[in-house]
């Protein structure tokens, strides 16, 4: 079992893998409703959508969450963090989705990557596994930096809304990639600002996208549980 790695790619990409088992998958932060009401048709709208939750909304969040938690680990305010990330879900799928990436995240990370301090973190984050503050908190228990994988933690945010759409008939893989390749620059502007960025800076108007993760609890037909 590893206790360690010096190379922190090795541990990024098994992290940030999709096959990692964290259940993202089967989450689509709404994607789906925005689908069946006509706000997501094409490749154009679904790039707008994402564009939008990562500058304006819980991509943001998340990103400013991850780096302040990664700064706090072995620290009290890591607690405070945690409870803070779960309370700004804003709804019950939404905060369903979170914790449980989250809670899969810390249980495949402790098993595979076991170290001490990481066992400390859980201990502080307790009940309140907000997946982007498990994430940085198991990379700062593991002394990796924060950049490469708020780069990476972002970016797969955005690849999970892209793959729910490609299942959801929307686009085939070649224009999925397309988009995904042209969001790289919001990526890694908002990785910018989420690594100068404080808890203060935290803040939300993708509204749309709130109203969907509602309207999706009751949607008659669904692939995805948010």
């Amino acid at each position: 079992m590893a206790t360690s790695t010096t190379d922190p790619s090795l541990a990024l990409f098994a992290w940030l893998s999709p096959a990692y088992p964290v259940g993202a998958f089967a989450y689509s932060h709404g994607v789906e409703w925005a689908v069946e009401c006509g706000d997501v048709s094409d490749g154009a709208s679904l790039y707008a959508w994402i564009d939008a939750l990562l500058v304006h909304g819980s991509g943001r969040n998340d990103a400013l969450l991850f780096a302040a938690a990664w700064r706090a680990a072995q620290t009290s305010a890591l607690t405070d963090i945690a409870e803070l990330a779960v309370a700004l879900a804003p709804s019950k799928e939404r905060r369903l989705e979170t914790l449980q990436q989250g809670s899969g995240f810390l249980a495949a990370t402790q098993a595979a990557w076991p170290c001490v301090k990481l066992d400390d973190a859980i201990k502080a984050i307790d009940a309140h596994k907000a997946y982007p503050v498990c994430f940085a908190a198991a990379l700062a228990a593991h002394n990796l930096p924060l950049r490469p994988a708020l780069d990476g933690f972002i970016a797969a945010f955005a690849g999970n809304l892209v793959s729910a759409a490609v299942r959801l008939s929307v686009l085939g893989q070649t224009e999925a990639q397309a988009i995904l390749a042209r969001l790289s620059p919001t990526i890694s502007r908002v990785a910018d600002e989420a690594e100068c960025g404080t808890l203060d800076d935290l803040g939300s108007c993708a509204f749309r996208a709130d109203i969907a993760s509602f309207h999706h609890e009751t949607q008659y037909s669904r692939l995805f549980r948010s």
